[in-house]
């Protein structure tokens, strides 16, 4: 029996809108460009921190970005290639942060789980599960308060595994939020796992948004691994948001395509088979969009993504390692 249930028939029709449309695969294509060259170096030795790649995931995160705006934030796990990306963070920062470099977006000391990028509204992400979400929910109450009249100082997208929702601090942090209406979306990326344990091992019913919906928290369940699914459903909730209604929560559905922890596939460690990835891949959210394109343009894309990916590489490569009395910086105590 399969863990992950196999994508169900999208329910929204493709929007007639090319720009959208274009938008949405040029985030898609980078954050799966970035993270296949992530996988293809990572044995060198280059990358300097674990990595934890979203392919296959990309999708959540597009989706719900494409709603915000640039003053919004977005609070990211250490799964958050795609949402740091996809909310319009440094490249080059973000892969010399990697490398361990002094150029990187925490100057060479956080790696892959700790990226952040506060110009563009990325709150600085953890490595320990669950850890994001009273600080995003603290994000939004700030919000809330810098608001004045009819002025909108933001909302908060706050991204959660779903081996997240089992930690203290979930509940807490929809019960705060609920209490205080805060702007705050709760975006739950349900791979099915956390790290090996499957959902049947952990939740003694699969209704999550059952459980949140008893905090007074609109809450959606989304199946389809579509894109435009995902983002009419972010942008409802985000509407909602800014005209004063409260925090609102997702549920998507969707599937990892590589190991827990680093660049490989993990179907030969027995915990998954390599059948439940099938019907997600066959969904391909980057492959579908592509085929709603010109040929030309997509091409025209291809060129120039893979572009700025070599480029942001090869600043990697030749940005200098933080030097010994940079140990000082930042330091307290």
């Amino acid at each position: 029996m399969s863990i992950v249930p196999a994508p169900v028939e999208a329910q929204t029709p493709v929007p007639d809108d090319p720009a959208l449309i274009e938008r949405l695969y040029r985030n898609l294509r980078l954050t799966r460009l970035v993270e296949d060259e992530v996988a293809r170096v990572y044995p060198t030795d280059v990358i300097k921190s674990p990595v934890h790649l979203s392919i296959g995931q990309e999708f959540v995160s597009v989706g719900v970005c494409d709603a915000l705006e640039p003053s919004d934030h977005v609070s990211i796990t250490y799964r958050g290639h795609a949402a740091y990306l996809a909310k319009g963070g440094d490249l080059n920062a973000m892969i010399a942060e990697m490398y361990g470099k002094k150029t990187g977006c925490a100057q060479g000391r956080g790696g892959s789980m700790h990226l952040v990028d506060m110009a563009a509204g990325v709150i600085g992400a953890s490595a320990v599960v669950g850890t994001s979400i009273p600080v995003a929910t603290g994000f939004a109450l700030a919000a809330k308060r810098k608001a004045t009249g009819t002025a909108n100082s933001g909302v908060v997208a706050c991204f959660i595994g779903d081996g997240a929702t089992e930690e203290g601090c979930f509940a807490e942090s929809l019960n705060f939020a609920a209490l205080h209406r805060l702007p705050i979306l709760f975006v739950c990326e349900n791979n099915g796992y956390a790290i090996h344990e499957p959902l049947a091992k952990r939740w003694a019913t699969d209704r999550l948004c059952e459980r949140v919906a008893t905090y007074g928290i609109p809450a959606t369940r989304i199946e389809d691994g579509d894109v435009f699914t995902v983002r009419d459903a972010a942008a409802a909730a985000v509407r909602a948001m800014r005209a004063g209604h409260g925090p609102a929560f997702l549920e998507v559905m969707c599937y990892r395509w590589r190991e827990h922890v680093g660049p490989s596939e993990d179907f030969n460690q027995g915990y998954r088979p390599a059948s439940d990835m099938a019907p997600w891949a066959a969904r391909d959210e980057v492959a579908r969009l592509a085929a709603l394109l010109p040929p030309d343009r997509v091409a025209a894309l291809e060129a120039e993504i893979a572009a700025t990916v070599a480029a942001a590489f090869a600043f990697a490569e030749t940005s200098p390692f933080p030097l010994s009395e940079d140990l000082y910086d930042h330091v307290y105590a």
